[in-house]
């Protein structure tokens, strides 16, 4: 069965450390959006590896990675990937595979980037500044440079020519040269070429001869570009439909979806956060959970487990089960605080708000468990998780409207607690 692996909140889940630990049960692990704003975070014998581009799958030997067309791919950073996987002595060359329509990020696309956020002024985004939203603009506006067109030299020419110089009449304090822009994307060119594929025909000849597809997202659903709090997005489908349009695969092709949800709420960047906390416990679940961006080092907002949020996630991507992360975060805590409805004025809510307005004046109407003082890192099986830990797991089932089959219970492989009753995922 094929799994799609996405967050079901506003992202920095823990997407990263369940895509690895599942992977070995997959032929192929196949990313289907976002770009290297996105930081996926893996430990492996206690060596940390950040994978930005690359599907988190390439850290286990003999499975293939692919990067599909709804990804926008800044060159610079992959090659500074694959090189630094190279010196872990983590073969990439063989194992790589490119959309040859997956949309390029290039020099010009972060000076876009940047004056954007600075026109912005108070109602900034808070991106990450890497060129990711102009280049999905160049894509939509079709302007845009695929990995298939560094193939042709003199097409190429031209669309740089043009797109650098639109460039220049929006940044006006400097000006960028096209050529050397053009010479570094052709030595780009060649040292891809071997990676670069029809993707959609190749995982649809892979599932004809019965190989099976884990499908990676980044970001968030909330961060989703349709479905998200926007304008407070990302610039991509962070949801289960990214699958689709970002791989060149029909509906059928996803045999099951796993949402991946902290035992608690982050988010970084702009916009609403329900449960946010301020003061000692925003800063203790952030310094607990060393609450910092993976690529940007930005400090997370912090808050508590926010159900409401997760049973929209549940909704919008048919999520069969979540896989809870930093459940040790929690430790030593006197009490835990649900939300599981909302607060607007007069009215109570209990499902997430498509209004953006409203969302913010939202407040969060919390239940209040009782904590655990016991450890529960490392702890690998459900039933040595202390009564209090337990219960808190159940409550989050319930009122999120799926089980937990995946229980992460520290940063490493084996800190997790796999549960074998969820119908569906062959974990």
């Amino acid at each position: 069965m094929n799994l799609a692996i996405l967050g079901a909140q506003w992202g920095d889940e823990g997407k990263g450390k369940i895509v690895d630990l599942v992977a070995p049960h997959f032929s192929i692990v196949a990313r289907y959006q976002g770009g290297h704003n996105a930081g996926h975070t893996v430990y492996v014998d206690g060596a940390k590896f950040i994978l930005r581009l690359i599907p988190s799958g390439i850290l286990h030997p003999g499975l293939t990675c692919v990067i599909g067309n709804g990804v926008v791919i800044d060159p610079r950073a992959l090659f500074a990937e694959v090189d630094e996987l190279g010196r872990a002595g983590i073969k990439v060359d063989e194992r790589l595979v490119i959309s040859d329509k997956a949309h390029l990020i290039l020099p010009y696309h972060r000076d876009l980037d940047l004056l954007s956020e600075a026109r912005r002024g108070e109602r900034k985004i808070g991106t990450t500044s890497r060129g990711i939203g102009p280049a999905y603009e160049d894509k939509i506006a079709r302007r845009g440079i695929r990995v298939g067109d560094l193939a042709d030299p003199r097409g190429l020419e031209q669309d740089v020519r043009d797109n650098v110089t639109a460039r220049n009449r929006l940044v006006q304090d400097n000006t960028m040269e096209w050529r050397p822009v053009l010479e570094e994307l052709l030595q780009y060119g060649e040292r891809m070429r071997p990676w670069v594929h029809d993707v959609s025909l190749m995982l649809s000849d892979a599932m004809r001869n019965g190989k099976a597809i884990l499908f990676e997202g980044a970001q968030g659903t909330l961060l989703d570009i349709d479905h998200g709090t926007y304008p407070y997005v990302t610039s991509s489908n962070a949801s289960v439909g990214g699958v689709c349009t970002g791989l060149g695969l029909g509906p059928r092709a996803i045999g099951g979806v796993l949402g991946v949800a902290k035992a608690y709420t982050t988010r970084v960047g702009e916009g609403p956060l329900p449960t946010e906390l301020f003061g000692e416990m925003g800063h203790r679940l952030r310094e607990s959970g060393h609450e910092y961006g993976a690529v940007t080092g930005r400090p997370r907002r912090c808050g508590w487990y926010d159900a409401v949020a997760v049973r929209y996630s549940v909704r919008i991507n048919g999520l069969d089960a979540l896989a809870l992360t930093k459940l040790d975060v929690l430790d030593g805590l006197e009490r835990i605080q649900i939300c599981s409805s909302y607060r607007c004025g007069s009215r109570t809510l209990t499902e997430f708000p498509s209004d953006l307005g409203q969302l913010a004046a939202c407040e969060p109407v919390y239940e209040s468990l009782p904590g655990w003082s016991v450890p529960t890192r490392g702890v690998r099986r459900f039933a040595d998780l202390p009564e209090p830990a337990r219960r808190y797991v159940a409550r989050l089932e319930e009122v999120s409207g799926v089980p937990a089959a995946i229980i992460s219970t520290g940063s490493a492989r084996d800190e997790t607690i796999l549960r074998g009753d969820v119908q569906g995922l062959k974990l």
